[in-house]
């Protein structure tokens, strides 16, 4: 009974509350179907009469659900899989997870490959456990888009990355749902000596040749921290991060002369490490992959400088916590593995409150806090913007190493480290990338820092950051 999908919100003057249904409800069956999923959960309670069997603490209950035509249900449920979710079985050596550090949460330690997740969440699939079975559900109620791992279109490359002999021929899936109309956002996890330099340019290549639907390719760089036991793993050189520049380049200009449009994305850290010039707002189009990291400095500068639109997203958190909502038509269900993600969302405004007005004197000047690469951006944005008065705090991320410096993951033990540094002079501005519901990652919550500094949480957004600049530098004016 421990796995039956509970009912977590019930809509005041909806069907669901007029028939009797409350929060803490467990589903048992819809119409005699036991769910499998939140997926599946509304197909089935698509009607206007839904005879539901339910179990409220200790007892169980059939309750039948009448509706008006076009009337909402007004239910929502916990989770978005209710049976068993489909378990990573790789042991990729690259994979973020087998180097976190022990003691943070145990939902961070778990890894899925489901493909309903990656529909309903964007999570990504290697799809080396997809069978003919799901290949028909995915058709049928065409789940798109889906998120495929790819690294190599190389079966032995593959499969020795994946450390799964099933990898080496499990893109065969990708091609017939390709076929049938399904919508694929691919992701290349680019491993320097492994899945680089030629092996990329192959990859490239075979997917031009044998998957020219598919809607998005993003390269992203092999995020390494320094509890990784992996010999092969490294992180980038300037150069490693040049050459793979030059390839994606190459095959930009070939993608766009063969098919008419330009699909592959490379993440902003390879231009960071590179010490090259980002591309401009027109080659990310619609910024499909934003998630990870493709295009995030790009939006954020033009939003900042007013160049171009703020381009907002799903959730707040580099992980998206259990906390969640999923922002489809499945609002209400939330991700069981999305701590696991470890990919950078889209920014949008959170309800965090900042510290009470008393502690926030107009006198005090402002601090951004980031991480080393924010830090290399605001630097400049400050430079080359009218803006004066501003600090940059760099937090080195020492709680994971390697070369994690993204502002998602930085933690309290590492920002409270480098606030002590500068003292209790500034108004320090946190970006909300790095909480989930007001917790860090590494399970200290806001308040532990707001009771020692003033710290003001901001949507991780370029407009808003300028907003606030602009509104401290305007009370400093009048005073």
């Amino acid at each position: 009974m421990d796995s039956l999908p509970e009912i977590s919100e019930v809509l005041e003057a909806s069907a669901g509350a007029r028939c009797g249904l409350m929060p803490g409800d467990r589903i048992v069956t819809v119409n005699g179907v036991i769910p499998r999923d939140i997926l599946e959960w509304h197909r089935l309670v698509d009607d206007d009469e839904v005879d539901l069997h339910i179990v409220r603490g200790r007892d169980s209950m059939d309750i039948q659900v009448l509706r008006e035509p076009g009337e909402p249900l007004g239910v929502s449920i916990s989770s978005a899989v209710f049976d068993r979710i489909h378990t990573c079985d790789n042991h990729c050596e690259f994979c973020f997870i087998y180097q976190l550090p022990k003691g943070m949460r145990r939902s961070l330690y778990v890894k899925d490959d489901d493909y309903r997740l990656s529909f309903l969440f964007g999570n990504f699939t290697t799809l080396t456990r997809f069978t003919e079975s799901d290949l028909e559900r995915v058709i049928d109620e065409k789940l798109s888009p889906l998120y495929v791992s790819v690294h190599s279109t190389d079966p032995q490359v593959r499969s020795e990355m994946l450390r799964n002999v099933r990898g080496g021929l499990s893109l065969r899936w990708m091609r017939l749902m390709l076929e049938e109309g399904i919508d694929i956002r691919a992701q290349i996890v680019v491993c320097p000596g492994v899945n680089d330099g030629e092996v990329l340019d192959n990859t490239l290549a075979g997917l031009l040749e044998c998957y020219p639907q598919i809607e998005s390719i993003a390269l992203v760089p092999l995020g390494l921290s320094r509890f990784n036991t992996e010999s092969r793993m490294r992180v980038h050189s300037p150069d490693e991060a040049r050459q793979v520049i030059d390839i994606v380049e190459k095959w930009q200009s070939r993608y766009a002369s063969v098919l008419g449009r330009q699909p592959i994305h490379l993440a902003d850290e390879f231009y960071l490490v590179a010490e090259r010039s980002l591309p401009q707002a027109e080659t990310y189009g619609e910024y499909p992959m934003l998630e990870d990291g493709v295009g995030l400095v790009r939006s954020f500068m033009d939003a900042f400088s007013g160049d171009g639109p703020e381009v907002m997203g799903r959730h707040d958190g580099f992980f998206a916590s259990v906390d969640v909502r999923n922002p489809t038509d499945y609002t209400g269900a939330m991700n069981p593995t999305a701590d696991t993600s470890l990919r950078a969302l889209r920014p949008v405004a959170v309800s965090v409150a900042p510290r009470p007005q008393k502690t926030q004197k107009p006198s005090k000047p402002l601090a951004i806090v980031t991480g080393s690469y924010g830090a290399q951006m605001f630097t400049r944005l400050m430079e080359e913007s009218s803006l004066s008065g501003v600090t940059v705090v760099e937090v080195v991320n020492d709680h994971f190493g390697g070369n994690t410096a993204v502002a998602g993951l930085m933690t309290y033990s590492d920002i409270s480290a480098s606030l002590r540094r500068f003292g209790s002079d500034f108004v320090y501005l946190l970006p909300d990338v790095c909480l989930n519901g007001g917790v860090f990652l590494d399970g200290a919550r806001l308040d532990d820092l707001q009771q020692e500094f003033d710290v003001e949480v901001i949507p991780t957004s370029g407009s808003a950051l300028r907003r606030r600049i602009e509104s401290a530098q305007k009370e400093s004016a009048d005073v």
